[in-house]
């Protein structure tokens, strides 16, 4: 599961940058005193802008996803489980019905061959996003690092190898 869910951040890391160097952001308020998203011109620095709290919230939200597939599960997929599956929610957690995060309205049944067909290329597309982002953030710490970079991302003067850092691990 973390695999999957790995594949899944470094995807939405990759486009976050993109949206984040063009200055795009919710129209709405950001948090309930109505502070609005911060405009900054990469990703880690909107990370090192939100308020702890907020980072708190994702991390329990990846945290609870990472403990209900333990905890649905017969076998870790290290151990011979299936990788990539994510159990549904039954009824009986979510009010108004089941959710299947895989397929949330509902679609029809997939063939194993075409499943299969479409968890390889979900694991491409995954591996290209790692070597993206990997790529937007080397070029921001350290300029000149991906030639075809240069000029393009900003610099970056916070340290991305630790992103807890300014909020919620305090320097010593």
């Amino acid at each position: 599961m973390l695999i999957y869910i790995n594949l899944h951040i470094q995807m939405f890391a990759f486009v976050g940058y993109i949206v984040h160097a063009n200055g795009i952001t919710w129209p709405w308020a950001m948090t309930l005193a109505g502070d609005p998203f911060p405009k900054v011109s990469n990703a880690p620095e909107a990370w090192d802008a939100i308020p702890e709290a907020a980072k708190w919230q994702i991390m329990a939200f990846v945290g609870f996803l990472e403990f209900w597939r333990e905890s649905q599960c017969d076998k870790h997929y290290m151990s011979g489980g299936k990788v990539g599956y994510f159990p549904p929610f039954d009824a009986k957690y979510i009010p108004g019905g089941a959710l299947n995060l895989y397929r949330p309205f509902g679609a029809e049944d997939m063939t194993a061959e075409k499943k299969e067909n479409r968890l390889r290329a979900e694991i491409n597309n995954g591996r290209l996003a790692m070597l993206g982002i990997f790529g937007f953030i080397s070029e921001g710490a350290t300029e000149g690092s991906v030639p075809a970079l240069t000029g393009v991302i900003p610099h970056y003067d916070g340290d991305v190898m630790q992103p807890l850092a300014t909020s919620i691990i305090p320097h010593f």
